[in-house]
């Protein structure tokens, strides 16, 4: 027991480190495909048959993008981002390279996690909003995004703890963070206290952030 401990202790400086590292690639991940996947689907929303932007030529483009793009492996979706990331972002490698992939790859399925809550807003609300003189973008301000906002977020819990799990590949193009230690040097050396001790992190980050939504998410319903 003591051995096990002071080993741990020995790895503790590079969990914290790798820790970091995870935490930075899933915020700025969730940040970028967050808004993406936000204003996408809105936008599908909105301009579906008999919404308030109605637009079927702009809603069949993005429900084919988001239905194309959303069921495929992330570890696949990875490899086919790499020649398109080396022309916008000059790299397809490291850890740029997987925050560019993940928010890729969230937008798609966060726009459908974020359709599928505002489309059960009900059509009363919006239409007594639109009786008032309310512009569409009012509505969709104050009424559609305000209502929708408790579903929503927890659509976004659901959402980060997946890209918790994309960051989990970031090795296979030279990123870093737990998922890419626990392989490096727990799995590849024989070493289960590393794959643990990343394991329990990643466990222990991913009940954080599910309470922490489920939490946020009571408190708006309750309004």
């Amino acid at each position: 027991m003591n051995d096990l401990l002071a080993e741990i202790a020995d790895l503790l400086p590079e969990l914290l480190e790798q820790t970091g590292t995870t935490l930075w690639l899933v915020a700025a991940s969730l940040v970028f495909g967050g808004i993406g996947g936000l204003i996408v689907g809105t936008a599908i929303t909105v301009t579906r048959k008999g919404a308030i932007l109605a637009q079927p030529i702009v809603y069949w483009v993005l429900n084919a993008l988001v239905n194309t793009f959303r069921p495929i492996p992330f570890i696949i979706f990875l490899v086919a981002m790499q020649p398109i990331a080396r022309v916008l972002i000059g790299t397809g490698f490291g850890n740029e390279m997987i925050i560019f992939s993940i928010s890729a790859a969230a937008t798609f399925g966060i726009a459908r996690i974020v359709e599928q809550n505002l489309v059960t807003v009900d059509p009363g609300v919006i239409e007594a909003a639109r009786s008032t003189g309310a512009s569409p973008w009012r509505i969709i301000r104050t009424v559609i995004l305000a209502e929708g906002l408790g579903p929503v977020i927890l659509g976004y819990t659901f959402a980060t703890i997946a890209i918790i799990d994309m960051s989990a590949v970031a090795g296979l193009v030279g990123g870093d963070g737990l998922g890419n230690y626990a392989l490096s040097y727990g799995f590849r050396q024989f070493n289960p206290v590393v794959t643990w001790s990343a394991l329990v992190i990643i466990i222990v980050i991913t009940q954080l952030v599910q309470g922490l939504g489920n939490w946020l998410a009571r408190r708006i319903l309750r309004r």
